[in-house]
Formats: structure tokens, sequence, C-alpha cells
């Protein structure tokens, strides 16, 4: 699978954008829990080290700090793996972020199932549905390092909580080099009328690559991808299911509570259709590359294709 297509870790993108946008803004600090490397905040410790806090193991403690930075007018990107940024930390992501509305930045690093062979403690199949629960927090998955970068352009303009998803594995670029983020809009990257597929995160060139199987076989599918998860573009799925008549999402997350529950969520009450969602089947995910992973959970590009396939067939 994408074979020749140059593959990008979005953590650079994410500290290149951070890097440039801190040598222009004197208020944007780093927190950590001693990840500098995970994060590579190396260069950005390097060259600012009044501005890069490392609270050590304490993540709870760290989500505080940020909190506190950002009530000093600073705008923290608090980085940690996913897992433990969003498991450990809940209650004061909860209190002191979104309770209080503090204008903390949430980088949950090498989500999903990055950690592959470190097993079921460090995946983090859980965090969409941590985080798209509570209020006044933007939830956002790039897909590749140009959404990724601009994901991050974003968070520092928006007054406001954000969680911004983000992956260690390889993905292709397939957004334009010009692309702009825009909080709760989805992004056409394909147009179909028989079946739609919904993904973000290390999805959404996955699902690319199933349209083309999909394509092959004469079915014409729709591919939408939505970073943004929380707000979600209720227009773009409402248009979906009345344009395409089935909706198939794609997640690296389990299927309980993540971006499928969303869109599941809109269509009951605007446009009922057939759908499926595709995505760790309510269970602790084994060990095993998060692209093994994948494929095993049946998100291999010709896995969603036989899952589209099977929706068109039930629309009769």
């Amino acid at each position: 699978m994408d074979s020749g297509r140059a593959l990008h870790d979005c953590r650079d993108a994410f500290v290149e954008t951070l890097e440039a946008l801190a040598a222009e803004n004197r208020d944007i600090v780093a927190v950590c829990n001693d990840s500098v490397g995970s994060s590579k905040l190396g260069r950005f410790r390097d060259r600012w080290p009044e501005r890069l806090v490392n609270v050590g193991i304490a993540e709870q403690n760290m989500v505080g700090v940020g909190a506190g930075l950002a009530n000093g007018g600073k705008i923290p990107f608090v980085c940690a793996a996913s897992p433990f940024l969003t498991g450990r930390a809940l209650e004061q992501i909860k209190a002191d972020v979104a309770y209080s509305e503090k204008n903390v930045k949430l980088c949950g690093i090498s989500s999903g199932m990055a950690y592959g062979e470190l097993g079921a403690t460090h995946h983090s199949i859980e965090d969409f549905a941590w985080m798209r629960v509570l209020p006044n927090i933007a939830t956002i998955a790039p897909a590749d390092r140009i959404e990724t970068a601009a994901a991050v352009r974003f968070a520092t303009t928006h007054q406001g909580a954000v969680f911004l998803r983000l992956s260690r594995v390889g993905v292709p670029d397939i957004l334009p080099e010009d692309h702009s983020f825009e909080l709760g809009k989805a992004n056409l990257l394909r147009d179909g009328v028989d079946v739609t597929l919904i993904a973000n995160g290390v999805l959404s060139h996955r699902t690319l690559a199933a349209a083309d199987l999909l394509a092959a076989q004469g079915i014409d599918a729709r591919v939408l991808n939505m970073a943004s998860v929380r707000p979600i573009d209720r227009e773009a799925i409402v248009a979906a299911a009345r344009d395409s008549g089935a909706i198939l999402t794609c997640e690296e997350h389990s299927i309980h509570g993540g971006l499928g529950s969303a869109v599941a969520e809109v269509v009951v009450e605007s446009c009922p259709v057939p759908m499926k969602i595709l995505g760790v089947p309510g269970i602790f995910a084994p060990t095993g590359s998060a692209n093994f992973l994948l494929d095993e959970f049946g998100m291999a590009p010709d896995g969603i294709a036989e899952a589209a396939k099977t929706l068109v067939a039930r629309k009769g």
C-alpha cells in the first residue's frame, strides 16, 4: 500500500510548525511529562529552555501547570503520549481545562495504536470518546503532515482548549499544500453517489485507496476527511446520507464513543440510512504494529471496500 509514496511522521510537522510560531510569539510555551524525545521537543528546548516545562512522569500536574500558564496569558502546548495524557489526567482536563475554559492545547502524541508492540496499556483507543464528551474542547485528528501543520496554526489562534490527536505512524500527503484547517468542517477528498466513506487520522488515506478499489468494481464512493470530531460537520454528514444513501466510518479507535458514534448521532437524528462503524471492536487491542492491527480489524483498503460493498447491497 502506498508503494512509491513518501510517508511522513506527523510529529515532525507538529514541532516544525510549533517552532515557527514560537519564534514569532513568546507566549507560546511547551509542557511535557518527561517526553521531550517522543514529542520531538528537543530543538524547542534547546532554543527556548525557559519556555519548556518538563514535569517528569506526572501527567496530572502537567495539565494543571498548563492551565496555570494559560491563566497567566501564555499559550501552552501540553504534550504527552495520548493514553497517559487523556487517561491519567482526565480529571484535570475536565476540571482545570474544560470546566475552567482555559486556553490550553492538549497534544496527544502517538495516539491510536501507534505504540503497537507495547500493547493495550499504551494503545489510545478511547481518547476520542473521553475528549469529545467534555464541553469546551475542540477535538481534532489530522490526516497528514499538511493538515497537522494547519491544525497547529489554528490551535494557536483559537481562543479555547484544543485536543490534537497526533500519530507517529507514517502517512502520505492527501491534502493540498495550501490547505487551511477550519474547525467543524470536513474535507471532500472524492465525490461519489453510491456510498460515503468517512475517516480521519491515519485512516483517511486508506479510505481513499478503498475508494479506488470500489471504483474498479463500478461503485462510486464519496470520501470525507473528518478531522474535526467535536464540533462535527453535521451539514456534510447529512448531505452524504442524503446523496449516497449509506455511510461507512473508519477510525483507529474503539467502535464505541469515537468518530463513528459522533457521525451516527447525526445520521439517526437527521437522515437515517444504512451505516457501519469500522474500528477496534470493543476489546483491548493486542500487541502488533499499528498497520498490522488496522489490517486485522478490517481496515486495510480491501477490508474497507468489502464493508462498503455490504452497505451498498443493504440499500436494496
